[in-house]
């Protein structure tokens, strides 16, 4: 399952941010696959795009950086995918 995860940061945090992330890297676990990572142009966000299969993975990936900052974790779907499950559902009530 895709999720996308969004961290923010206080600009006081911003160096232990940047410090941890050369020392350590991503902090995701194996069972968890990074897709695409952006940072805010403006600072203090990240926006990263994880494949999780396990859900003690997805825990660990939302929590690897709170002691830094907030993280949101939402779950997605390809837009396509979601409207062809609508269409589906649509069908389905039909029935």
């Amino acid at each position: 399952m895709l999720f996308l995860i969004i961290y923010t940061w206080e600009p006081e945090r911003r160096n232990d941010v940047i410090k941890r992330r050369i020392e350590q890297g991503p902090l995701i676990s194996g069972e968890a696959k990074i897709i695409g990572e952006w940072s805010a142009m403006a600072g203090g966000k990240i926006f990263r795009l994880v494949e999780i299969t396990d859900t003690l993975a997805a825990l660990a990936a939302s929590r690897a950086w709170t002691d830094l900052g907030k993280a949101e974790m939402i779950p997605v779907i390809a837009t396509d995918e979601a409207l062809k499950a609508d269409a589906l559902m649509e069908t389905l009530a039909g029935i």
